[in-house]
């Protein structure tokens, strides 16, 4: 047993012996005066076992009220909400037809620079605003959980499709709450089944594949059927099994030769209709389908270097966990020694937010890698410090710079800041890619500031493998 159990038991006790103290008093006291009429109190030894077995038992009593009042209790204590358990035993029992998610997205930073307390009492404040403004619109059976630590799940039978109404108006009245500011994602799920479980890990891919808005920076809020999505799990297992990738072909310009002999790949899962990342993404990993799918791309990919021209070279996303995975790497390196392709007509694209916590570990990965002569490509560089961090300790072959650096380069700041980076890149040897250009004015500045590839639809438009067989072969 924990010494935190035992401390914790022997606080219980003593409670239970100091609630005990009244009630035995009043034991006593009647038994003194309804059962002794003596002048002299003589207590056998009868009347001390009967007097010892009643104190035994109201303490005990106490006692295991006390464990059992704490073992069963519904309420989570930072928000006095319902707790994960309880939640779920109310939505077996009373089978809400509507589960939604509001999820607090910046709690971890705000648990780097608040205090606990501070923190406690804006989870408690969210959670008596959700209640009050369901309230307010009249609806009184409404369940409010916390399921983990930055979840809020509502759930109620919602007959009007008022919840994403009243979620979005939280927030959007709810940006500052004690004077700290609150970035808010949710997701609703209607006609949801009995698979409460089920139903709350699709929420979280809802969150995970919601997309942002470019003009707010603020992700587009989700609102789906269970049907639906149980459909879309079971295209994307299918999917996933039969290697049905669509994969359409972005062309990266040359600029110094004015030539396109890069491709940067974007993938989408063939169903009845296709499905995006963003969208199958989530699902497969949770599912723990992310190594295959990875596989599946990677064998996808070098089947297609013999068929088109030998100046051709594709660039693609994997998975970091995928890359760390040993097993992947010798599946990887093996096909490409069956095939006798080059290699280096390969560059993996990598995004991570944060430094990996085994940085020279991972770092040991991407040399792995490089010493099979494939190239290494750091994308959304300069989004964030990881990125950085990444570049101070591993030369990359190339970076494919943030959009906001190409989308603002109106802005002074924004084109110092990149001119920058694009002189720190070519300093060290490093090739550098400028995507979504739209327009004659950008690739001007962009070629000024020597950039070395550009990609959008100020190029071209992405091509289907059929047409880029039709191209090159």
């Amino acid at each position: 047993m924990l010494l935190s159990e035992q401390e914790e038991r022997s606080r219980r006790f003593t409670l239970a012996l100091r609630a005990g103290i009244p009630v035995l008093l009043l034991v006593f006291l009647v038994f003194f005066t309804t059962i002794e009429k003596n002048e002299y109190l003589q207590i056998n030894t009868k009347d001390l076992f009967l007097l010892t077995s009643i104190t035994f038992i109201t303490i005990y009593f106490i006692y295991f009220l006390m464990n059992l009042s704490v073992q069963e209790t519904m309420i989570d204590q930072t928000t006095q909400g319902f707790n994960k358990k309880a939640f779920i035993k109310k939505l077996q029992a009373c089978k809400p037809n509507t589960l939604a998610c509001l999820n607090i997205e910046n709690l971890q930073s705000l648990n780097e620079h608040y205090s606990s307390d501070q923190i406690d009492n804006l989870l408690y404040s969210i959670t008596k605003k959700l209640n009050l403004l369901f309230k307010q619109q009249g609806l009184e059976k409404v369940f409010i959980g916390r399921h983990r630590g930055s979840e809020f799940l509502i759930a109620m039978n919602d007959t009007n499709n008022s919840v994403p109404i009243i979620l979005e108006k939280m927030v959007q009245e709810n940006t500052h709450i004690n004077d700290i500011e609150v970035d808010y994602t949710f997701a609703v799920v209607t006609n949801t089944e009995n698979d409460f479980d089920k139903t709350i890990i699709q929420l979280r891919d809802l969150i995970a594949s919601q997309s942002v808005d470019n003009n707010t920076k603020k992700r587009r809020a989700t609102i789906k059927d269970a049907k639906e999505l149980s459909a879309i799990e079971q295209d994307v297992i299918s999917a996933i099994q039969k290697k049905n990738l669509f994969l359409s072909f972005r062309p990266l310009l040359n600029t110094h030769t004015d030539t396109i002999d890069t491709y940067e790949i974007a993938v989408k899962l063939k169903s009845k209709s296709n499905i995006l990342p963003r969208v199958f993404l989530p699902i497969v990993n949770r599912l723990g389908l992310g190594r295959d799918y990875d596989l599946t791309l990677v064998k996808h990919v070098i089947d297609l270097l013999p068929l088109v021209d030998e100046s051709i070279s594709f660039t693609f996303n994997l998975s970091p966990f995928s890359l760390r995975d040993t097993t992947f790497q010798k599946q990887f390196f093996s096909y490409l020694e069956e095939k006798k392709v080059n290699p280096s007509r390969l560059i993996i694209q990598l995004y991570e937010r944060k430094t990996h916590h085994d940085l020279s570990g991972y770092l040991n990965t991407l040399k792995t890698f490089r010493a099979h002569q494939i190239r290494i490509c750091i994308d959304n560089f300069g989004s964030s410090n990881a990125s950085m961090e990444y570049m101070k300790n591993f030369k990359f072959d190339m970076v494919q710079f943030d959009r906001d650096y190409v989308t603002k380069l109106e802005d002074e700041t924004t084109y110092a800041m990149l001119n920058s980076l694009i002189k720190m890149s070519k300093d060290l040897h490093v090739q550098t890619v400028a995507k979504w250009v739209d327009n004659e004015d950008q690739k001007k500045k962009l070629r000024v500031l020597g950039i070395h590839y550009i990609q959008g639809f100020g190029i071209s438009k992405p091509i289907s493998e059929s047409e880029l067989l039709s191209r090159y072969n």
